[in-house]
């Protein structure tokens, strides 16, 4: 096969609150196919269903997606409130664990929303379950209706919505080629505490990680929280980033001896 395969993480979901299911979001395929030019093969967030060792065996990189519910907790040392529910720790398990695998053998791993908060805790880092609730924070949580209900149209609610200010000269601002880009925002779980080797490169207007990379990571190994499968297809920030995923996976794909380091990744020149 000459396309890289992307291991695309599934969520626990109970359908007419009897049949569980593991789900996808098919825009998180359709970025992976149409943007990044791989093969997606969605994998169970379990791991009493899924084998890590066997998955990376099959796979070139890993996308961690976002999802409803919220990373318990206890990964980050602090009490549960059922006002924060629901929490999904089958996929906790996997994707902790996978993330710190990844990271050590060099395989491109790519966070998004609920992923990149997953990667901060994989190493160490904490949540905070509303970031609204934080003095001097906006809502990130999506629109909705004065009634309460979530807005109908997917283009309110998948609308840019604020700014990130990035690290002048670091791995986003290179691979945007701009210091300042705008995103949408559709979380309520946030990083409080970034982990031991999490570097945040973006930072929203009131303060929020919005962008984050893993120190001295051999490969790709980066996360953002907003949710860039929306429209890569057409939004250049989005799209940068997908593509970038790609020439990881495609790298990894080729025998070491070929490989050649993207520009975006390589650090930025001095003088």
């Amino acid at each position: 096969m000459n396309r890289p395969v992307v291991g695309v993480i599934g969520n626990s979901h109970l359908v007419d609150n009897r049949f569980v299911v593991q789900h996808v979001g098919e825009r998180n395929l359709r970025a992976v196919t149409e943007v990044a030019k791989a093969l997606p093969l969605m994998f169970a967030g379990a791991p009493d269903i899924t084998d890590i060792g066997a998955l990376l065996e099959v796979v070139d990189g890993i996308l961690l997606t976002g999802a409803r519910a919220n990373v318990h907790p206890a990964h980050f040392r602090t009490e549960p409130d059922p006002r924060h529910e629901p929490y999904d720790n089958a996929r906790d398990a996997m994707a902790l664990a996978l993330t710190e695998i990844c990271v050590a053998e060099g395989i491109p791993i790519f966070g998004i929303c609920r992923g990149f908060q997953e990667m901060n805790v994989a190493f160490g880092g904490s949540l905070h379950p509303e970031i609204r609730d934080l003095p001097g924070r906006m809502n990130h949580r999506m629109p909705r209706l004065e009634t309460g209900e979530v807005h109908p149209d997917p283009a309110v609610v998948f609308a840019d919505r604020h700014d990130v200010r990035l690290v002048p000269g670091g791995v986003f601002a290179r691979l945007f080629g701009r210091e300042t880009i705008r995103v949408n925002s559709l979380h309520g779980q946030g990083i409080l505490e970034p982990g031991e080797r999490v570097v945040i490169e973006g930072v929203a207007e009131d303060g929020t990680a919005e962008a984050i990379r893993i120190a001295d990571a051999p490969g790709f190994a980066l996360g953002v929280q907003w949710h860039a499968e929306y429209d890569p297809q057409c939004n250049p920030v989005n799209r940068a980033l997908f593509e970038a995923f790609g020439e990881a996976l495609a790298a990894r794909k080729q025998p070491a001896a070929r490989r050649v380091r993207p520009a975006w990744a390589k650090p930025a020149s001095v003088g």
